[in-house]
């Protein structure tokens, strides 16, 4: 297996692509897991309270946990419905425990959540094909994909989706949410959704499908600039960018703009080697631990694309690996940024296995900063030119941000 999927960025709670279960493609479930297993071999506590340490409570922790197994022999012996689940138990005071840390980031996941999101960024799903933000008290459609049964049942940026085929979703867990929203292509899903300016909820039908996305897409402007998209940074995205910089660049371009809008992330490496098709020098991120100590990760050789003037678009849905690509080419004065202040999305979570099938859990393990040491954490990427997009530009098709990084291009700013 790959190098690369031995560790990686997750794109945190960002983007969410509403997918079938198990599948040959990616998933953006607002984190990206790597093919190979990031498993610890450490210790796992058995609940058992009257077991020997190793497989029961540690002593050093016996007076620590003694109010957890109070409640533990109460629930058993007291509570209604008998008898408990002990599976839910257990799996409930997991995830309650990392919910404790205060970092939507770090997280447990069930044996079921944890098989259907481990898959590869492939760009090959079955789903409605909608990029979803789930870090609110609902689903939030940040973009529908372009050609995808979102775009073509009507759904559009800034729904919000409060029932699922008629089942109410407040105060529902978004991967729950999520695992409502996917089923096999050609199966019909109906959600109901809450439009800003429309006073009354709509119900909007939307007919499953296989969709296949590349995480490039590109085209020279009638301006003569280069423009090159990307949706995300999974296991074909350097290659896909590298054959886009080719065509392209046998073009002649005037300068070259690098649409991140939307772009909710992906592997670490594949921002490490997006970002050194621009610039060969220099750090690319530094990866800060909770010691203190700290990895540098440098640009690679051989990039394409180290000359040519270039622009980079950014807004609110640029997370992650974006957020990487894109504030080392700011730091480095390769390039400016358009559009909006970023997500601010600069943690890197580690997943383990959890023993006998258990599921996984989800830890932060690091924050990253950009090559001059910026905290991007919460904050985001400020552009070094902020253009807005309004609700009328999204409707009469206008893109005021894409306008003005050809016209920064052609001034030669």
């Amino acid at each position: 297996m790959s190098s690369r999927l031995a560790r990686n960025l997750l794109i945190g709670l960002v983007a969410a692509v509403l997918l079938l279960g198990s599948f040959s493609g990616g998933v953006l479930v607002g984190w990206t897991l790597p093919k190979t297993n990031l498993s610890i071999n450490s210790p796992v506590v058995t609940l058992n309270p009257t077991a020997s340490q190793g497989t029961g409570t540690p002593e050093d922790l016996s007076q620590t946990f003694k109010p957890f197994w109070e409640t533990w022999d109460l629930v058993h012996s007291t509570y209604v419905d008998q008898p408990v689940d002990n599976t839910a138990l257990m799996r409930g005071a997991i995830k309650g425990m990392l919910e404790s840390l205060g970092d939507p980031h770090t997280s447990y996941m069930s044996p079921e959540e944890y098989s259907q999101a481990n898959t590869a960024l492939e760009g090959e799903y079955e789903g409605i094909g909608a990029i979803v933000d789930i870090t609110g008290d609902y689903l939030k459609i940040v973009s529908p994909m372009p050609g995808s049964p979102a775009e073509k049942a009507g759904l559009k940026v800034g729904d919000v989706i409060i029932a699922v085929n008629g089942e109410d979703m407040t105060g529902v867990d978004g991967n729950i949410v999520l695992s409502k929203v996917k089923g096999p292509a050609g199966t019909d899903v109906t959600l109901t959704i809450q439009r800003e300016g429309v006073e009354q909820p709509l119900d909007i039908k939307v007919t499953r499908a296989k969709i296949q996305q590349s995480s490039v897409t590109y085209k020279m402007l009638d301006s003569g600039v280069a423009y090159i998209q990307m949706s995300n940074f999974g296991d074909k995205t350097t290659q896909e960018l590298k054959d886009a910089l080719k065509d392209l660049l046998a073009q002649n371009p005037k300068g070259l703009i690098l649409d991140l809008r939307y772009n909710g992330g992906g592997y670490l490496e594949t921002a490490v080697e997006v970002t050194s098709q621009f610039i060969n020098t220099g750090n690319v991120l530094l990866e800060e631990y909770g010691d203190g100590t700290r990895t540098e990760y440098s640009a690679l050789k051989g990039g394409l694309a180290l000359d040519i003037p270039m622009v980079v678009l950014v807004n609110e849905g640029s997370a992650s690996a974006s957020e990487i690509t894109a504030g080392a080419l700011q730091d480095a004065g390769r390039a400016k940024l358009v559009g909006v202040t970023t997500y601010g999305k600069g943690t890197v979570q580690k997943w383990t296995a959890l023993q006998d099938n258990q599921g996984a859990v989800r830890i932060t393990i690091a924050r990253w900063l950009t090559p001059k040491e910026r905290q991007i954490n919460g904050k985001g990427l400020t552009p070094d030119v902020e253009v807005k997009m309004t609700e009328e530009d999204y409707t009469a098709g206008r893109d005021p941000q894409l306008d003005r990084a050809v016209e920064l291009l052609l001034q030669g700013n």
